[in-house]
């Protein structure tokens, strides 16, 4: 799983998903991308599924770039605990996904495979993607 090795706060506050990704939305490493049509957290598990559905698909013909990485804590309080007592202990990881970003690129295999494999990767994201070429 990902998470950061360290980071200046253990807890964070949950924040805005409102608006369009400023960075990162352009595929720039590879020939073809995935990109969000909706805003949400995209926990670190599955971050890793979509991972290892393309890297099975690949099979050591292509390339793979991960554009997202979970540097967001969230706490969850214990299940049947009273009100107050402070914040929660941390539960897991999430990367802050805005509507227009690229989440995976991949390179070197024919748009008819890359577009199957992406299809494979949209059934376990929870927003709506859209396959992109670049430019």
């Amino acid at each position: 799983m990902l998470l950061p090795k360290r980071t200046k706060y253990r807890k964070s506050q949950r924040g805005k998903r409102k608006g369009l990704a400023v960075s990162g939305s352009t595929v720039c490493f590879g020939e073809y991308g995935i990109k969000a049509l909706g805003s949400a957290w995209l926990k670190n598990n599955q971050i890793e599924t979509a991972r290892i559905i393309l890297s099975r698909r690949l099979r050591r013909g292509g390339k793979l770039w991960i554009r997202v990485f979970p540097d967001k804590s969230v706490t969850k309080k214990p299940a049947e605990s009273r009100i107050g007592k402070g914040k929660g202990e941390v539960d897991s990881w999430v990367a802050v996904i805005r509507r227009g970003r690229v989440l995976f690129e991949i390179g070197g295999i024919p748009e008819d495979y890359a577009r199957a494999s992406f299809r494979l990767v949209a059934y376990k994201l929870p927003f709506k993607t859209m396959f992109v070429k670049r430019r």
